[in-house]
């Protein structure tokens, strides 16, 4: 059903972590190709958001991406977090790989009512050329970064503990297309 994924689920060390059935976002790559899969010229860049003041981590730079409702694959979440967060055309996007960048979080007997083993899913995709973008309230900026920049951002927490897998599972992935 739409929407009931929103709410809270048990994180580790008396978290929370948003989403009952979960989370995803998407790690969208512009390789500079003009044909998907082509040959890409310049630095390689990711979509970025700055996250609103009010949201969690707010103030802090991450992926597009939130709650995945019952009924939603990791790929189907990412991809409609990024079009309501960003106004991108999902359709141009290419799905490339999945990975569970954090969690399974188990219940916690003392808030049982939080749903228990949450986690987090990384979509990676790519397009050629960076697609237009509008933010939605729940960010400040969307900005296209150069790969070898986004550690320059102040990144969510989560986030940058993720990207070093995050960025070797890029270089495995593209390797060979740059």
């Amino acid at each position: 059903m739409k929407g009931d994924g929103n709410g809270w689920s048990a994180g580790p060390r008396g978290t929370r972590c948003w989403g009952v059935h979960g989370a995803a976002g998407l790690l969208l790559i512009a390789d500079g190709s003009d044909t998907p899969g082509g040959k890409g010229a310049g630095p390689l860049r990711i979509l970025m958001q700055h996250r609103a003041e009010w949201t969690a981590d707010g103030g802090t730079w991450a992926l597009p991406g939130g709650a995945r409702d019952s009924h939603e694959s990791a790929a189907e979440a990412a991809l409609r977090e990024t079009e309501e967060e960003c106004a991108i055309d999902t359709d141009r996007v290419e799905v490339l790989r999945e990975l569970t960048t954090a969690g399974p979080h188990s219940a916690d007997p003392e808030r049982p009512e939080l749903a228990g083993g949450w986690t987090y899913t990384t979509v990676i995709g790519r397009v050629g050329q960076p697609l237009p973008t509008q933010a939605n309230r729940e960010s400040l900026e969307l900005r296209w970064v150069p790969v070898d920049e986004v550690t320059e951002l102040n990144l969510m927490p989560a986030f940058a503990a993720a990207w070093p897998r995050l960025r070797g599972e890029l270089d495995r992935l593209l390797g060979d297309n740059r």
